[in-house]
């Protein structure tokens, strides 16, 4: 019986870019791992902006594929971000008092219950158990342990320092979520006003508006203008209602999907959300917080310059700072120095720029960009606290005038009848 095709058992790396040409191209690579899938993608002149394991795909280590777990399926987008950070740091701590790695990921079994967590951990356990690397153990779970986390744990297994870098990777991912949930909620107020609000009118033009209308109808008298404009959209609303609730439903998922396959369509999106007149600059800060801790923390970790800037753009979370980090990474190949090649992009703002310079000159530009990372946190603080001050009162006035004038419209035939009683 003849031996199987080793490509077919391979694992698959579905990738976005652009190609040589600047056009967006998107498909799948069958490579060993993410560094072998990006070196192909090179070679064919493309780009690569985001590139990601397919789920359930076997690990390599070593070029041995690691056989397929059903565990690894049972998992998928059942354990949150914060569940792996506290993993990370109780696994860090173990293996800083001493204790063997099999030992500490029994005990973190045994901590995680009857979870999917447990699961995943115990499917680890047992890819370690057989001789795998922890990296290639896991990278069998793209979707809980990224290509960032896998590189950081690979250079850290490499260079012996296993513990000191698990440490480093919950304190990124702590600070991640941090600044991620700062964002979200500076976000989620406005948003949660604005939904009330909507509810809140629908339901006047649906209910209390037809009420009105048949009231003033009794009378016969003429109706002004505002009225006739609120009794008509309402009227609208209540004949068109469903085929515009469906349009809308519609809209949104194709608009989903247009954002999911389009590269073009989410760098104009985010380029955008970037220069919003409020919005604009926490945003801002909140990606560069985010990559400047990224790129640090694995430049930190032993990884060479050019690679680094290579993962970053797939971990950065936003794609103007992804396609920002490949021309970076083409220009420091190319020789230029990379305070030069960030300020070239346009995207880095000077102190960040200024700040990496030093950081190359003395040597220490891991230390400078966690700074970078630092301050711009630090920033992101001070914007959501001004935000949420500076919104408040706006929301509230929008909304009393919205609300407010819907009230006085339906009102003002009775205040004039009430005149001319």
């Amino acid at each position: 019986m003849p031996a199987p095709d080793r490509m077919t058992s391979a694992p698959q790396f579905r990738w976005e870019g652009l190609d040589r040409h600047n056009r967006p191209q998107r498909g799948v690579v069958q490579a060993s791992d993410e560094a072998q899938a990006r070196a192909r993608l090179r070679q064919q002149g493309m780009r690569v902006a985001r590139l990601r394991r397919e789920a359930g795909a076997p690990a390599f280590d070593n070029g041995q594929a690691a056989p397929s777990n059903p565990a690894t399926a049972r998992t998928r987008g059942r354990i949150s971000a914060k569940q792996i950070a506290l993993f990370t740091r109780q696994l860090a701590t173990m293996l800083r008092a001493g204790l063997p790695l099999l030992q500490s990921l029994d005990i973190a079994i045994r901590g995680a219950g009857q979870s999917a967590l447990a699961a995943l951990l115990a499917d680890v356990r047992q890819a370690v158990a057989r001789g795998e690397s922890l990296h290639a153990a896991l990278a069998r779970h793209p979707r809980q342990f990224d290509a960032l986390f896998c590189n950081l744990v690979r250079a850290a297994e490499e260079a012996g320092m296993l513990e000191s870098m698990l440490e480093r990777i919950a304190l990124y991912r702590e600070k991640s979520l941090a600044l991620r949930g700062k964002v979200r909620a500076a976000l989620a107020y406005p948003c949660a006003v604005v939904l009330v609000a909507i509810i809140v009118t629908v339901v006047i033009m649906l209910w209390v508006v037809p009420a009105f209308e048949q009231m003033f109808q009794q009378f016969g008298a003429e109706l002004p203008l505002p009225t006739r404009i609120v009794m008509a959209t309402a009227r609208l609303l209540g004949q068109h209602g469903p085929w515009l609730l469906l349009g809308t439903l519609v809209a949104g998922v194709l608009s989903t999907l247009a954002w999911r396959r389009h590269l073009r369509l989410r760098l104009a999106a985010q380029r955008l959300s970037l220069s919003l007149p409020l919005f604009g600059k926490l945003l801002r800060q909140a990606a560069l917080a985010r990559w400047s801790r990224t790129f640090g923390t694995l430049f930190g970790a032993g990884i060479a310059l050019v690679e680094a800037l290579e993962t970053v753009s797939g971990a950065a979370g936003n794609v103007v700072y992804a396609e920002a980090s490949l021309a970076v990474r083409d220009a420091v190949r190319n020789g230029a120095s990379l305070h030069a090649a960030m300020q070239a992009t346009g995207v880095f703002p000077d102190l960040a720029v200024q700040m990496t310079a030093v950081g190359e000159e003395a040597g220490a530009l891991d230390a400078m960009l966690a700074r970078i990372a630092d301050l711009n946190e630090r920033e992101v603080d001070d914007a959501v606290t001004a935000l949420t001050s500076l919104m408040e009162p706006v929301i509230m006035a929008v909304l009393g005038v919205v609300i407010g004038g819907l009230v006085v419209a339906l009102y003002l035939p009775v205040f004039r009848m009430g005149a001319v009683v």
